[in-house]
């Protein structure tokens, strides 16, 4: 949707499947909070291994040979100075176009493409794409050239891959990084502290002001779209019932945070990309959380939680038109209005 029509609607939420949706827009976000664990520049970021020693065993799928290749590609980061998030983007990337495998094959017309990254005729010599750590070193320089220090630290991994890469696909990269993070962490032997499901930081959180009734506000106002039926939007959506409240949720990147003490028993991606966190409650109360990132999950399924606690980070995954918080509540299965249910414990906007 245009920037016009974004501001004259303000954010939606789609979370049901209408025959007649005309079409989803998915927003690619170009700035985020700034996440400081393991991103700052100079050495004193990196993360070491020595390619060398890396011993013979598997880490998320990924063999010895991969593993190795995977050490070049850290190694090459630390020369250049790069952070361990920076890092991680070059062992994330790998993952996405090779498996960390050096191929000797593309799947590119004309130039064709090889090694890692899959690079092509203008990115180097045959040699040095074919050579783990010079193909690593090419991409870590082509990455620093086309997204600045300021802004690498705050776009999403799969972002900063690929506007380095140019990857149809700006997401293609996303499913790779909690596997790429495990890599990183298990081969040097350092906590990077980067996020699960993304690049926030775990301890870079805000903590929520809890009422005197124990329940929280999951995210600032004011609210943008209320619960219940809501008309069509020529070119975006059909008809249909609002599940949940809209709150602006301090636009991108601002604090999510859970209504009330429980444990997060989901957080996944439907299928119009939508992420979603889910809290049970207990008492047949769950709320949902949905809209973020991959890169703005801080909580992951399994977790205890309490009132207040920073979950997530406000996003504008899949059928959005804006970042926002898109909070819903079932009770027993069913779903309520959350904005009078929170007002009868103690929370109103």
């Amino acid at each position: 949707m245009a920037g016009d029509s974004q501001k004259k609607l303000g954010p939606i939420a789609i979370l049901t499947v209408p025959l007649f949706i005309v079409a989803l827009v998915f927003t690619v976000v170009l700035t985020a909070s700034t996440a400081n664990c393991g991103s700052s520049s100079g050495s004193g970021g990196s993360v070491s291994v020595d390619p060398d020693s890396v011993p013979d065993i598997n880490i998320g799928g990924y063999g010895h040979e991969q593993l190795v290749n995977a050490a070049h590609i850290i190694t090459a980061g630390e020369d250049l100075g790069l952070s361990a998030r920076d890092q991680t983007i070059g062992v994330m990337t790998a993952m996405g176009e090779s498996s960390l495998k050096v191929l000797d094959y593309g799947d590119a017309v004309g130039p064709d493409s090889r090694g890692l990254f899959q690079q092509r005729d203008n990115w180097g010599p045959i040699e040095d794409r074919m050579d783990p750590y010079k193909s690593a070193t090419m991409f870590f320089e082509a990455m620093v050239r086309n997204v600045p220090d300021a802004e690498r630290e705050s776009l999403a991994p799969t972002l900063v891959a690929h506007r380095t890469q140019i990857n149809a696909d700006p997401y293609h990269y996303e499913k790779y990084w909690d596997t790429a993070v495990q890599i990183v962490e298990e081969l040097s032997g350092k906590t990077t502290q980067l996020g699960a499901g993304g690049a926030t930081c775990k301890d870079d959180t805000t903590p929520g002001h809890v009422g005197k009734d124990g329940w929280a506000s999951p995210g600032d106002g004011p609210i943008t779209d209320r619960y219940g039926p809501r008309a069509a939007i020529p070119g975006v959506i059909g008809a249909q019932f609002h599940t949940g409240l809209d709150l602006q949720a301090g636009g991108c990147y601002g604090p999510i945070w859970a209504a009330h003490d429980g444990t997060v028993s989901n957080v996944f991606i439907d299928s119009l990309g939508n992420w979603f966190l889910v809290v049970d409650h207990g008492g047949g109360v769950i709320t949902h959380y949905v809209h973020m990132y991959a890169d703005g999950l801080i909580a992951k399924t399994g977790d205890k939680v309490k009132a207040g606690e920073q979950i997530a980070r406000t996003g504008s995954s899949g059928a959005s038109t804006g970042c926002h918080l898109h909070f819903e509540v079932q009770i027993d299965g069913e779903f309520t209005n959350p904005e009078p249910f929170l007002a009868e414990r103690g929370i109103t906007y």
